[in-house]
């Protein structure tokens, strides 16, 4: 393993392939929690599942006792106007029409998987069902554009290019994706705005995680008073989606979507990197 452009940590493929397996683990975790939501269910029933999970797989949280105050919990629960690093709680409960956030991390073999999507909570109206889609799109459009030879801002670009062909969403700009492998949080900061062509150059061994996060008003933001929770400052809805993917020679391998990626980015005409094709 070594290191290039500051601390931007470059793995070796068996590296990639133990963060393959905690990518799998997140993936499990986040459909089991998608399964559950419902009304009448709370953020912390949500958090007893992805605390199994975790348990069955052999796996540890990338998030409990995160940062300080220490982070409590195993995922992030934002519902509604909260972008993200909501507190699971028995007294959130859902409610028809709601739209949660579930953002989850796992840590194998001491190499990190890290991965949210947006659920809508039984029938949501058709703007918040747009808001997620949309969001969901500009992921898989930055995505496609961590590539060899390209540069980190080619992902903001793509990110924001699509975020405003989708409508006329707010871009959060406080809070992004970042390098992610022997930790969680690691160089580079991945903004969702920005012009192409800047940023470290993108490598073959390089991981990150991507995530947008847009609102149905302005991107402006406020931290609720448990320190963590981080929300629309105008109380609209928003969503948040993300994913870790692996930069290789012959390219992209998502590492927290169960077919790595294939499906999505054979839409977009990239193809998805043969050590993925073969390792799964």
């Amino acid at each position: 393993m070594r290191r290039v452009r500051e601390h931007i940590e470059i793995k070796s493929l068996d590296q990639i392939k133990l963060m393959r397996e905690a990518g799998l683990v997140v993936a499990r975790g986040l459909a089991a929690m998608r399964d559950a939501v419902a009304p009448g269910v709370s953020t912390a029933d949500l958090d007893a599942i992805a605390r199994d999970v975790l348990a069955v797989e052999g796996a540890t949280s990338s998030f409990l006792n995160y940062g300080f105050p220490p982070f409590p919990a195993v995922i992030c629960a934002s519902v509604n106007a909260e972008i993200v690093h909501g507190i699971p709680s028995p007294d959130t409960v859902l409610h028809e029409g709601d739209l949660i956030s579930l953002d989850f991390g796992a840590i194998v073999d001491g190499w990190h998987g890290d991965a949210a999507i947006t659920v809508p909570v039984g029938g949501v109206s058709a703007a918040a069902a747009a808001l997620s889609a949309a969001c969901e799109k500009s992921l898989w459009d930055g995505l496609v554009a961590a590539r060899v030879d390209g540069r980190l801002t080619d992902i903001s670009h793509a990110v924001e290019t699509s975020v405003h062909g989708s409508g006329n969403y707010g871009i959060v700009t406080g809070y992004g994706g970042h390098g992610i492998g022997t930790q969680m949080h690691m160089d580079p900061h991945v903004q969702n705005i920005g012009r192409p062509g800047r940023g470290a150059p993108l490598v073959p061994g390089m991981a990150l995680a991507i995530e947008p996060m847009i609102t149905l008003g302005t991107s402006a933001t406020r931290e609720l008073n448990d320190h963590w929770t981080v929300a629309t400052a105008d109380g609209s809805l928003a969503a948040h989606w993300e994913h870790t993917i692996a930069i290789l020679d012959d390219g992209p391998w998502v590492l927290t979507a169960p077919d790595g990626g294939q499906a999505e980015l054979a839409a977009r005409g990239v193809e998805l990197s043969a050590t993925a094709a073969v390792g799964g």
